[in-house]
């Protein structure tokens, strides 16, 4: 080990250390947030400290400790890829088909597409009154698939404003339609 990636080694250990001291009550928080389970959030707050132990990266340094945000990331990411790793498909050979039961019920798509017609008319009605601006929101919110911050750029407007607005026509929505899906 040359003198460089010792003193690095150090480095690493010091500020690891100053991790642990400094936030390891907030990490196990944000890992059970993120799991819901005490011994699976100690379990991935170990992960990542072994992770900053055996990478020694200098660009993960943060005051006199780790980048917090870089290791919110890191749980969260090592706790999708376990359950994804979990809920992975298992093949059997001797899988025995069975028939299906289940009649399909044609009159639920029927309502949901009533309900469907129903809101969109009303989003008509709504955008020949005063309530323009807020249908007009709720519109571009119900028709895209983006979220409110990304229906707030595309308007020029803050996203408190977007969730105010869909809020105000939803109310409007339950008020005047009978949704048999509530």
């Amino acid at each position: 080990m040359n003198e460089v990636t010792g003193s690095i080694q150090i480095e690493c250990n010091k500020r690891l250390d100053n991790l642990y001291r400094q936030s390891h009550v907030w990490l196990l928080q944000v890992s059970y947030n993120i799991c819901k389970s005490r011994l699976e959030s100690e379990d991935l707050v170990g992960e990542l400290y072994q992770y900053l132990a055996e990478k020694c990266n200098p660009n993960l340094y943060f005051d006199n400790s780790y980048n917090l945000m870089y290791c919110m990331r890191f749980l969260n990411s090592r706790w999708i890829n376990k359950v994804k790793r979990g809920k992975k498909i298992q093949y059997f050979e001797s899988i025995q088909s069975e028939a299906c039961d289940e009649v399909y019920d044609v009159e639920l798509d029927e309502d949901i597409m009533k309900a469907h017609s129903q809101v969109l008319e009303e989003i008509k009605r709504l955008k020949r009154t005063k309530g323009f601006s807020s249908a007009m929101i709720y519109e571009i919110y119900w028709t895209s698939d983006d979220t409110l911050q990304e229906v707030a750029d595309k308007i020029g407007i803050s996203k408190s404003t977007v969730f105010t607005h869909l809020k105000k026509v939803r109310q409007h929505l339950k008020s005047v339609i009978q949704n048999p899906f509530h």
